[in-house]
């Protein structure tokens, strides 16, 4: 559902815990900085599509803490006074960059980037995580599924099997921006201005002495939008000559039948079939859509069966991202205020190379080619300048052997954008319409090796050599620190 009124408390108990331990230890007034970013891309898919954006500035914009909410927090006896005047009194004081809904992004680059007081950015982790995870994934499902369709129309039918009503709505909207062309949840078509759709189901065809009937009575409500579901009892020996029968009707009073949908059975057959017995009544406009479990995959063998499908109807395995059913973002703190006057850059070790984080306070510069194809990300520290009008190397994030070279004809892009300043917002979120062209404009520039299913190309994102650096000196500190304290 919109992110509207005051949700404090929906986080997790460590954020406030440690939040009450930097109020008693005096932390308040000491800035750091957070990313949020995520380390894989679900489904071993070469890209994903940003969303939640906007409700995730919902959030901070009404982000208190009520008397009720202090009330409870009291209860739990974990936090004296000092700490709930703070939570009494808090709110959002900090900077926050992001980019745009409907960016393209990849692993280890951050998509939104904290500047704030200590407790305030540890604050905001959960919800921005939750708020951010989910509808980037679904935005991303829904990318896959229109790539799939190629060019056909996609439409989310995934409401009934949504994790519950906020989860259906977060679902209509990220599908949208990830390429849907409408939705059957009229909620979220109220709420976002997304366009509504929908057929009829089986218990319609079942409420009538037989299916020719229903499908009349259907028809007469609505003449100029039906299009009847044909699978109730034998799609090619009755759902379709009744319908095409229906057709005949609805021409002669001056109407044409919009088309049919299949549910069940062998969608590759049935529709060629079903479309050579449409064509051949005359009703060659009359379209096709298939629904029954849906996603990337099965439209991608539908179609390359020759699958005569107009529309599909995706619901289940779009909304709830089914075979990858969450995004593990995370939020990683990469710079901390020690002296008052400067941002030191720290850094996670791990065993695990990908889990290392990339140090300090940073911009993300996407390169793009001569003809405006996106080439690379490479991630620098913010007070770099950046070598527009000259080739330069970037290195890869782990390995000090592999690195990438950009030439000078190559246009740079900075992908962060100022969200709020000092606690003001300063970013109006443009509307969801726009979102999506933005989404689309994004996969138009990114080549169609990153798009396919199976081992998809890897898209190069590097650090710049400054930062490279830094990094390699904190690894080496962190290490013999390590080793020191064995």
């Amino acid at each position: 559902m919109q992110i509207a009124g005051n949700l404090a408390l929906l986080t997790d108990l460590y954020q406030l815990t440690m939040v009450g331990g930097y109020v008693r230890e005096g932390k308040t007034n000491q800035w750091a900085n957070f990313d949020y970013f995520f380390r894989r891309v679900p489904d071993d898919g070469g890209y994903c599509v940003l969303a939640g954006l906007e409700d995730l500035i919902q959030y901070i914009v009404n982000l208190r803490f009520t008397q009720d909410d202090l009330s409870y927090l009291e209860s739990l006896g974990l936090f004296p006074k000092e700490v709930l005047d703070y939570l009494e009194s808090f709110k959002f004081t900090g900077d926050l960059w992001a980019m745009p809904e409907g960016t393209v992004v990849f692993p280890h680059e951050p998509l939104i980037r904290v500047k704030a007081p200590l407790p305030q950015a540890q604050l905001i982790e959960t919800a921005l995580l939750n708020i951010m995870n989910f509808q980037t994934l679904i935005a991303t499902k829904a990318a896959r599924v229109c790539w799939a369709a190629n060019g056909g129309p996609v439409v989310d039918f995934g409401l009934r099997r949504a994790h519950g009503p906020n989860g259906g709505l977060m679902a209509s909207r990220a599908a949208y921006i990830g390429g849907a062309e409408g939705t059957s949840n009229v909620l979220a078509g109220r709420l976002y201005g997304i366009p509504v759709r929908g057929t009829h189901a089986h218990s319609w065809v079942e409420s009538f002495p037989s299916e020719i009937e229903a499908f009349r009575a259907y028809v007469k409500s609505y003449p100029d939008t039906s299009i009847l579901l044909v699978d109730t009892y034998d799609t090619l020996r009755s759902g379709v000559p009744n319908a095409i029968q229906v057709a005949k009707e609805l021409k002669e009073m001056g109407y044409r039948l919009r088309g049919i949908r299949l549910d069940s059975g062998d969608l590759a057959y049935l529709s060629k079939e079903a479309r050579k017995m449409l064509d051949d009544a005359g009703f060659k406009d009359a379209i096709i859509v298939a629904s029954s479990d849906l996603d990337e995959w099965l439209i991608e063998s539908l179609r390359r069966q020759g699958a005569r499908v107009d529309v599909w109807g995706v619901g289940t395995r779009l909304v709830t991202s089914y075979t990858t059913p969450a995004l593990g973002g995370v939020y990683k703190l990469t710079a901390l205020d020690e002296d008052g006057k400067r941002m030191v850059p720290k850094i996670k070790r791990s065993d695990n190379p990908d889990k290392i984080t990339n140090p300090g306070v940073k911009k993300v510069v996407r390169m793009f080619d001569p003809s405006g194809q996106m080439r690379g990300d490479v991630i620098f520290l913010e007070e770099e300048r950046l070598p527009r009008g000259r080739s330069f190397r970037a290195h890869h994030p782990v390995y000090p052997h592999v690195y990438k070279t950009y030439p000078e004809d190559f246009q740079m892009e900075e992908l962060l954008v100022p969200i709020f300043q000092k606690g003001k917002l300063v970013y109006k979120s443009p509307p969801l319409k726009e979102i999506r062209d933005n989404t689309l404009k994004n996969l138009a520039k990114l080549d169609p090796a990153y798009k396919r299913f199976h081992n998809p190309h890897v898209y190069h994102v590097s650090l710049s050599p400054r930062l490279y650096r830094v990094k390699q000196m904190l690894l080496k500190k962190a290490t013999e620190g390590f080793l020191a304290a064995k």
